[in-house]
């Protein structure tokens, strides 16, 4: 019996920067962002890990003077991460696939300066900045704790005489993980083990949406199963995050 070629899935394959052992997943929020929108698409897919140091040959046939990530479907090279988002949104669409993307516009932008703060924090090495873009750091996840904390729409019971103060939707867009979390999370994770580790910055306790946040994608397969191991993460900011010139 044939089977239809609309019940097979599409031939895919992701390609993903690599570690430092040129085989292990690499320190690349953008290359874990599309392995998460794959994963949770259901869809088969496979994903090369690509060594930077030496790229090889054929992937320089492939797709010349691009870094990863970057997908083929069926044999069609696909390289800028925006449109791959949308692509695969319009076709891996229901009712075979899910659809990912967050209903309330607000969740794709929640979350959205705190890497550039994060990354102007790390980078810098004058003492006397760093109190400020500590700071610039500290107000961007607190915006992004406060949108987490704040009760979406769906969430208030409207015969309810009591105003509902707090939130506890596991994502930022209600309690299944959307296309906003495949962008935001990767990120959220470097900035968490980056600011610890060179800066000796912890997110502070208090912002419960944000620890929330973090712990219940750690237990999501599809967020630890993509994710950089720590080390890896660490060794890739090591010549980033240079030391404060005392």
């Amino acid at each position: 019996m044939s089977t239809n070629s609309q019940d097979r899935d599409p031939d895919i394959e992701l390609f993903v920067k690599a570690g430092s052992d040129g085989e292990s997943i690499g320190n690349c929020p953008f290359s874990q962002r599309l392995f998460m929108i794959l994963w949770l698409k259901g869809v088969v897919f496979n994903v090369t890990t690509v060594d930077l140091k030496r790229k090889p040959e054929d992937l320089q046939k492939l797709a010349p003077g691009t870094h990863p990530p970057f997908i083929t479907f069926n044999g069609d090279v696909r390289t800028d991460i925006n449109k791959i988002e949308e692509f695969l949104e319009e076709v891996l669409c229901p009712p075979k696939y899910p659809k990912l993307a967050a209903r309330h516009r607000e969740s794709n932008t929640a979350g959205n300066d705190i890497f550039a703060k994060f990354s102007a924090f790390i980078k810098n090495t004058k003492p006397e900045a760093n109190a400020a873009l500590e700071k610039g750091l500290t107000k961007a996840l607190k915006k992004l704790d406060d949108y987490l904390t704040s009760p979406l729409p769906e969430e208030i019971d409207a015969n309810s005489m009591e105003e509902e103060k707090t939130s506890n939707r596991m994502f930022l867009d209600g309690n299944e993980l959307t296309l906003a979390d495949c962008n935001l999370l990767p990120k959220l994770h470097i900035v968490k083990i980056v600011a610890k580790r060179y800066r000796n910055y912890d997110i502070p306790s208090e912002m419960t949406g944000v620890w929330r946040y973090l712990q219940n994608a750690a237990s999501r397969e599809e967020f630890i199963s993509t994710c950089a191991a720590e080390a890896e993460i660490e060794n890739a900011y090591k010549d980033v995050a240079k030391r404060l010139a005392k």
